[in-house]
């Protein structure tokens, strides 16, 4: 168990050692998924430090602890199957595991932090028993309301214990989540808990090196209180006796890792993708303090860049809206200092945030009807991750001459 941490000192919650250098310090921000309501906008609204940090004792990368996890997961604003990208990534994934591990009625599919169903719906469309452990009330209804099984809970020992007298894992699956955990030690020691004998834990995060690679500094917000290279995740499950057998390169969320593990004493082999990784993680610089300063230094510049570049389009008399009010929005809108003098509304197609405000910045979030009736000169891609998707479905935007805006990794017009 990890050391409680002493008065005044920050604490690496991976290893428990004082040993913390700040990297990029964001300022203050909201939380990422603080909509706003109307009724909100005359009140006080909380900021909290955005400080990104490297432990340079195991070389986790995280940032301090700000709020409870209840506050900030307890009514949750991001419903999973609102993308078209993530459910087609879902299904994928299912069938690939389904023929992979024989996955029939007689087998348990698990997923923590399981969102609004969106994944389990297909492996219980094809008979395969599931369960959801959700902690959001709101989402976690929404996935009961689509038929699947879902237990109300922030996952842990405890909860796994619970579980496990009447449940283990044949897959058991963490897609997102490893990031929002604030006492990785009981959360990975609840995955080992659950995960059958001879179970497959599949975990999928955003890959550390991308972040760095891509300027990728937006995906850094209160709710992801720690980013994973694949040897920090296998020292991470190690201390678990869970080794990683397989990894994955997947393009989701800007670039991330699939992490296969297995119960040490099953004695599975691991592939050759493993070491390769490895290797290449340590070529990357992802062991040294050096490779994060110059990170640092990379962020302030690309802030530096898309505020000229706003500038000018204003200057120019533009009209520029926001496409996704992501949580990733708030992070770039914030620390940019981007509100209603740079764009007139963010639109997303989410209903659980039209009519609402973007935390901070209050910018306005619309259904994206409202883009084809305003007509703007340029689209500032907020959820850049989907662009591809985004543009396919703003196909209207380049008729009558607009133009799309990405952000990162530095800002384009295209």
């Amino acid at each position: 168990m990890q050391a409680p941490p002493e008065p005044g000192v920050r604490r690496c919650r991976g290893c428990a050692a004082a040993a913390l250098r700040v990297v990029v310090d964001f300022g203050l921000t909201p939380l990422a998924n603080a909509y706003r309501t109307a009724d909100d906008l005359g009140r006080m609204e909380p900021f909290y430090p955005l400080r990104l940090l490297l432990c340079e004792a195991c070389t986790l990368v995280q940032l301090e602890p700000v709020e409870s996890p209840e506050h900030i997961f307890g009514d949750y604003a991001y419903f999973s199957s609102y993308s078209t990208t993530w459910l087609d990534h879902a299904r994928r994934y299912a069938d690939a595991m389904v023929a992979a591990l024989g996955l029939d009625r007689h087998r348990q599919v698990v997923e923590v932090a399981s969102n609004d169903g969106y994944l389990l719906q297909y492996f219980a469309a094809r008979g395969v028993p599931v369960l959801g452990v959700e902690p959001a009330a709101n989402v976690a209804a929404a996935a009961r309301a689509r038929g699947i099984p879902t237990v109300e809970r922030f996952f842990g020992r405890k909860v796994a214990e619970e579980l496990a007298g009447g449940v283990r894992a044949d897959l058991l699956v963490a897609n997102n989540v490893l990031a929002h955990v604030p006492d990785l030690d009981d959360f990975v020691g609840g995955l080992a808990r659950l995960l059958a004998p001879s179970g497959l834990l599949t975990l999928e995060f955003p890959h550390l090196a991308r972040l760095l690679a891509e300027n990728q500094f937006d995906t850094i917000y209160h709710e992801h209180g720690s980013y994973f290279s694949l040897a920090v995740a296998e020292r991470l499950l190690a201390a678990h006796d869970l080794v990683v057998v397989d990894v994955e390169e997947l393009p989701t969320h800007g670039g991330s890792l699939r992490v296969h593990a297995r119960h040490a004493a099953a004695g599975a082999p691991a592939t050759p993708r493993v070491a390769a990784l490895r290797a290449r993680e340590a070529d990357a610089g992802l062991e040294r303090v050096e490779t994060y300063l110059a990170f640092g230094e990379r962020v302030r510049e690309t802030k530096r860049a898309l505020l000229e570049l706003l500038i000018t389009l204003k200057r120019d008399g533009r009209r520029i809206v926001g496409y996704g009010a992501a949580a990733k929005a708030t992070t770039l809108l914030n620390y940019c200092g981007i509100r209603t003098d740079f764009l007139d509304f963010v639109a997303d197609k989410s209903p659980h945030k039209q009519g609402r405000f973007v935390p901070g910045t209050h910018l306005p979030i619309v259904a994206p009807g409202r883009i084809a009736e305003t007509r703007p000169d340029c689209v500032l891609l907020l959820s850049w991750n989907l662009a591809a998707e985004i543009m396919r479905e703003l196909a209207g935007v380049r008729e009558w001459g607009g133009q799309f805006l990405i952000p990162i990794p530095e800002a384009k017009l295209t």
